[in-house]
């Protein structure tokens, strides 16, 4: 890698870095987690960017090495859920008004659906692909993507306790 591009990398990293690690942290579900994750797509992108990648597609890259890291990783641990003894207190009156809590409590949330159903859902809602899109970027079927959402949706409405969540997205 020559010094333009060593300094073109390093300036997407700085920029791109905490957009990044939020997706990352969606899903993982945890800080340490979401952090190696985005380090390990940050690594192997650098060695496809020394064989002169294009600078226009270097963030999706990085993205859709995230999410098949991840779907590795899943596929490696295959860990048996275990469902809470107590479900956490969810805050009802929707007043709109607190951005910051109605982020915690929908990150909470997806903490108690299934690390797939979590994925597509993030992927589908949060970054708004496509149910294609969603299918190519974690490698499955489209079938799939639409029952893990559907699966996902009901879920978080469960631990809502029946309201209907407001997402971002729709058909396409």
């Amino acid at each position: 890698m020559n010094a333009l591009q060593n300094d073109a990398f390093r300036g997407f990293v700085i920029a791109r870095q905490h957009a990044l690690l939020r997706t990352a942290l969606l899903l993982t579900g945890d800080q340490g987690m979401a952090e190696d994750l985005v380090q390990t797509a940050l690594e192997k992108t650098v060695r496809r960017w020394s064989r002169g990648g294009e600078p226009a597609s270097l963030e999706a890259y990085v993205r859709r090495v995230m999410y098949r890291e991840q779907v590795s990783r899943w596929r490696r641990r295959r860990l048996v859920e275990v469902p809470a003894a107590e479900l956490p207190e969810w805050r009802l009156d929707a007043r709109g008004d607190d951005a910051v809590e109605d982020h915690l409590v929908l990150q909470r949330a997806l903490q108690q659906i299934g690390r797939r159903q979590r994925a597509v859902l993030v992927l589908r809602y949060y970054e708004d692909l496509s149910e294609q899109q969603v299918a190519d970027a974690l490698g499955i079927s489209l079938g799939t993507v639409k029952s893990q959402a559907h699966r996902g949706l009901a879920r978080l409405r469960e631990a809502f306790g029946g309201l209907e969540p407001v997402l971002g997205g729709g058909s396409r």
